[in-house]
């Protein structure tokens, strides 16, 4: 399509060509997929399994005993210390008097009134002093009063200022019955806090572990509630830009955690007193997650690998249209969920997903192995450290099993403890190879008539 210049109407010469192309698509090539999509899937349909899969990588990372374990995975409830005195926060006290929104538990609709305020302070980040300069008492109130009854709010005409709306968002995660992190996560936090790096000689020293940490932080947010994951995200993405803006509104990530610790992770009815050795890990643990807000809401990569073997591998695919999604690469899966991290739910791909699309669930068993004996080499192949240590004596204590007794069902928790990476590698690796060099060795004892 060609158009002239025309001098009168001003009109441009342009040309637009259009190409139409006939070719088929690569059968060979594999369809590229949202990997959360599986994720949210298991997650779903088969809750047990998805919890199961994010606890055994959790205490991969960060050492809960039994009681605190319990608390985190809600078969114990979590005790809430108690404050000194008679004395109790001003947010509780608040919340006597509850509302659709201020004061009553984390809804989808409370949720959706609050993000009225969200969207009206993420276009006011130039303000300086946001969050720590407290709005008009008056202004509040009738703020207040619009929200709890569902109104529809336009902020944008000048009757509210953003200090008024950010008080107001302090106010409402202070006064939720629980906080936002809930009770049961307060542990795995300060655990998280303490992760650090190893020198070369394998002690530990004070450098943060910031690898790790967010690791450890994708998992866990993983196992919140839906709201309080969809607020945390909004809530945590606005500071993160409010912490980009600090050249103007002089709020950094560690003033913004300061102002938002005691509305957010604080257990409820507890006095600053009370959390004083504690105050410093949690004001800079919810700085961390300000810095890095952006990476925390997506899966490792090896949860996604196990989400979507354990659909594109299952027997219960009946569609067409499944069959052929997963008649993908024959290499990568297993080798990506070893590559990102020697989880101990790699053992349950072969478990779970005897079957693969095609029917053979010999290939899936090679790919399992194969990727285990990576996993192996490149444990023997880390520079000396107290973690590969860990590792190698985890391989000594195990003793060395035969594959047929890997055909447990997974995910048994026989103790809280139970799980152990060296003995799943040794089950599926050492094992085999054991058996192979004890078969070697046999018949090269019989004689040559034999």
């Amino acid at each position: 399509m060609t158009t002239k210049t025309d001098p009168q109407n001003n009109f441009r010469e342009t040309k637009c060509s259009v190409f139409l192309s006939h070719e088929r698509p690569n059968a060979n090539q594999p369809v590229i997929f949202n990997p959360d999509f599986f994720v949210e899937r298991l997650r779903h349909e088969h809750p047990q399994a998805f919890a199961d899969l994010v606890l055994s990588n959790i205490t991969r990372l960060i050492d809960l005993p039994g009681d605190e374990f319990a608390k985190l995975t809600g078969e114990l409830e979590p005790r809430v210390p108690s404050s000194s005195g008679f004395l109790r926060s001003f947010n509780f006290l608040r919340r006597k008097e509850k509302g659709v929104v201020f004061g009553a538990p984390l809804t989808e609709e409370g949720i959706a009134q609050i993000y009225q305020l969200i969207e009206y302070l993420s276009k006011n980040l130039h303000v300086e002093g946001l969050f720590r300069v407290p709005g008009h008492s008056l202004r509040q109130a009738a703020l207040r009063e619009m929200l709890n009854a569902g109104t529809e709010i336009d902020l944008e005409t000048g009757d509210f200022h953003p200090n008024d709306a950010a008080t107001l968002l302090k106010a409402y995660l202070g006064e939720l019955p629980e906080p936002l992190l809930t009770h049961r996560h307060y542990r795995a936090h300060l655990k998280i806090g303490e992760l650090t790096r190893f020198d070369d000689k394998g002690e530990k020293t004070n450098v943060p572990d910031k690898e790790r940490q967010i690791e450890a932080f994708q998992l866990l947010f993983m196992l919140l509630p839906p709201a309080n994951r969809s607020l945390l995200k909004l809530l945590l993405d606005l500071l993160h830009h409010t912490a980009r803006s600090q050249h103007v509104n002089k709020m950094s990530a560690i003033n913004l955690a300061t102002m938002f610790a005691p509305h957010i992770i604080w257990p409820k009815n507890v006095m600053a007193s009370d959390l004083q050795e504690n105050m410093d890990k949690l004001n800079q643990g919810i700085a961390f997650l300000i810095r890095h807000s952006q990476k925390l809401f997506k899966a490792p990569i090896y949860i996604e690998e196990y989400a979507r073997l354990y659909f594109t591998g299952s027997k219960t695919l009946k569609l067409n249209d499944d069959l052929t999604l997963c008649s993908g690469s024959k290499d990568g899966p297993m080798g990506a969920i070893a590559a990102a991290s020697p989880s101990p739910s790699v053992k349950t791909i072969a478990g779970e997903n005897s079957g693969t699309c095609t029917g053979d669930s010999s290939e899936t068993q090679s790919y399992t192995e194969s990727a285990l004996r990576e996993l192996y080499q490149q444990v023997n192949n880390m520079p000396e450290s107290a973690k590969k240590k860990k590792l190698i004596r985890q391989f000594e204590k195990q003793p060395v099993l035969t594959p047929s007794a890997d055909s447990r069902t997974p995910f048994i928790r026989r103790h809280f403890r139970s799980r152990s990476l060296g003995g799943i590698i040794k089950r599926k690796v050492l094992g085999s190879q054991i058996i192979t060099e004890k078969e070697n060795s046999t018949l090269q004892s019989l004689p040559p008539s034999s």
